[in-house]
């Protein structure tokens, strides 16, 4: 009599197992890694945006798929998805650059004028440095940190996955605040980095579209630039 118990389908049977077990450990040693190479060299934002962020943030994902078989990781930046995420970023980095218009003048008490940055030939420059940083922080911090967070802990609560990427995106740009303001000032920036982290993952975890993360970001960079320098 034959068996009732049926075998899996082929195509599971060949599915990779996702492998988490070095997620962590990972983190953590990018993390240490990125505050020592903060402390200790200072480069120009070129070198910076390109082999400096390429090596501590596009060197651990490439590793990690390789170690983990997660797939998943690059779908965010499905050609597919291009044009609806371009369109998502120039919305939401409108809304971004707003808020951090209100939050400067709230802040400063000065009149919101137009940046000479808008009408100097620096503005493309500017803009293509603040489209590398972008890419490479959403590459590591959303379409790999967290894409792999919410798939090794399943269990957790929505919200608590949402802010754990918030508060180790907001930890990594710690150095970034001390180096370039006054302590006074590193407080503010540092939870204007948590606010905007918490704002990137709810991005993210609704659309899973890197475009959409890296434009509203680039675009939230100058108007960084414009109001804090």
């Amino acid at each position: 009599m034959p068996s009732l118990k049926k075998n899996p389908p082929q195509k599971f049977k060949n599915l990779p197992r996702v492998n988490h077990q070095f997620f962590w450990p990972l983190i953590i040693l990018t993390l240490i890694m990125w505050f020592v190479y903060r402390a200790l060299f200072q480069f120009g934002v070129f070198f910076d945006e390109t082999i400096g962020k390429a090596i501590f943030f596009g060197f651990p994902v490439w590793l990690y798929i390789s170690v983990s078989n997660q797939s998943e990781i690059a779908e965010s930046f499905s050609l597919k998805k291009m044009h609806k995420g371009m369109l998502l970023g120039i919305a939401y980095g409108g809304i971004y650059g707003f808020a951090a218009t209100i939050v400067s003048y709230a802040m400063r008490k000065t009149g919101v004028q137009a940046a000479d940055l808008f009408a100097s030939n620096q503005f493309w420059w500017e803009f293509f440095l603040a489209t590398l940083t972008a890419f490479w922080e959403t590459l590591f911090f959303f379409s790999f940190m967290m894409t792999a967070l919410m798939d090794k802990h399943k269990k957790w609560s929505f919200i608590k996955q949402v802010l754990v990427v918030a508060v180790i995106f907001m930890l990594f740009h710690i150095p970034n605040s001390i180096l370039r303001f006054q302590l006074p000032m590193v407080l503010p920036q540092v939870l204007l980095m948590l606010i905007f982290g918490l704002g990137q993952a709810l991005l993210f975890s609704k659309e899973k579209n890197a475009y959409a993360l890296i434009l509203s970001h680039a675009l939230w960079g100058m108007v960084l630039l414009v109001h804090w320098g």
